[in-house]
């Protein structure tokens, strides 16, 4: 396995030339969520606003309600699945481009590749088994769910590739399994690597967020040359 340093100069390789398009790739979530607020979200809290009567707040009649928290965790697993047919489609990109796979990064079509039909229901389901299994091991103490969710991190890229090499798509529960056993003894490099950011992070933070542009394409290409250099025999 190679240094953080040894990845990070991989990524900057593989982006190089491709910075433009690499970062309109990451931004096109971004936008499309802002979009997505303006168009359906804030329309429903200002027509909600406008049935406010001065008594009880609405926080407060979902906070005395038995649904508040069930609400709260089907957010999450929403935000869960909407997050990872996005960032999966934009790693295995990523990976194309650092196997030499792939020339050029197309933002508007490689944003969207894990919304694809071979994809999208394996994709959905291991966002959906990750956020579960986390969840409950993070309701032993939060150090549990931190370290299991670096061992099904390599989840997306493996499923990937077994669609690529196989053409078929595999169990749900094996592809978890899978990133857990390949991730046995690199939970703490891909950690260490992760803390290596924060330096880049507190600049991000910063220029208002405006660094992220470029921060997270490198971290992502990062992340991929950090799963290519994995020991695949799992």
């Amino acid at each position: 396995m190679q240094t953080s340093a040894e990845l990070k100069q991989q990524a900057k390789a593989s982006l190089k030339g491709r910075w433009g398009q690499a970062i309109l790739l990451n931004l096109i979530p971004s936008l499309i969520a802002i979009a997505i607020i303006l168009i359906i979200v804030l329309p429903i809290v200002l027509l909600l606003a406008s049935f406010y009567d001065g008594g009880t707040s609405m926080q407060d009649a979902m906070a005395s309600g038995s649904g508040g928290t069930g609400g709260s965790s089907g957010g999450g697993i929403i935000s869960s699945i909407i997050s990872a047919l996005f960032m999966s489609g934009i790693s295995w990109t990523y990976l194309d481009v650092l196997r030499g796979q792939k020339d050029r990064i197309e933002p508007f079509k490689d944003a969207f590749r894990g919304f694809k039909g071979v994809y999208l229901g394996g994709v959905i389901g291991l966002a959906v088994m990750i956020f579960i299994f986390t969840s409950l091991w993070a309701l032993l103490l939060v150090i549990p769910g931190i370290i299991k969710s670096y061992s099904y991190s390599q989840s997306y890229f493996i499923y990937y590739d077994i669609v690529q090499e196989t053409g078929q798509t595999p169990k749900v529960l094996d592809t978890i399994t899978a990133s857990r056993k390949l991730m046995d003894g690199y939970k703490g490099k891909l950690f260490w690597l992760d803390l290596s950011f924060i330096g880049w992070h507190i600049l991000a933070v910063a220029t208002l967020g405006i660094g992220y542009l470029w921060l997270n394409p490198y971290i992502t290409a990062t992340k991929a040359a950090f799963y290519e250099q994995l020991p695949k025999e799992i």
